[in-house]
């Protein structure tokens, strides 16, 4: 019985010490709430979890290439709203949308993907075609 009490608490113990870092893990507050659009060209395109990251190089205002990474969620989460491995890859030009770092770096929490054929995935609530 003092075992079993035992592995209960020390259960409960390393849950509570996981809890506040997984819920920090998922909080957007790095995120403007400013929403950029940009065109670019996918380098990477990374179907996985815990996050999907496409890669996309982008020429700024003054002529430079940048790369930019492009968060979305997890693989299952994407699955469910249209998305799969083959949604893009190296060489497509696509339009991006999507919250960038309040830091300036170049990282975006995606909100839209526009194809190189007009379908838009949406990692929020699904796909659908451009009209």
């Amino acid at each position: 019985m003092k075992m079993k009490l035992s592995a209960l608490l020390a259960m409960m113990a390393g849950l509570f010490l996981v809890q506040g870092s997984a819920l920090a893990h998922h909080g957007t507050s790095a995120y403007s709430t400013q929403v950029i659009t940009m065109k670019g060209t996918v380098t990477s395109f990374e179907f996985m979890n815990p996050h999907t990251e496409i890669r996309v190089d982008v020429t700024d205002a003054s002529g430079h290439r940048v790369s930019w990474l492009c968060e979305a969620g997890s693989l299952n989460f994407l699955v469910r709203r249209g998305w799969s491995k083959n949604s893009m890859k190296p060489g497509d030009v696509v339009t991006i949308m999507g919250n960038p770092l309040k830091t300036g770096a170049p990282n975006l929490r995606l909100t839209k993907v526009v194809l190189p054929d007009g379908k838009e995935l949406n990692p929020l609530t699904g796909s659908q075609d451009v009209e």
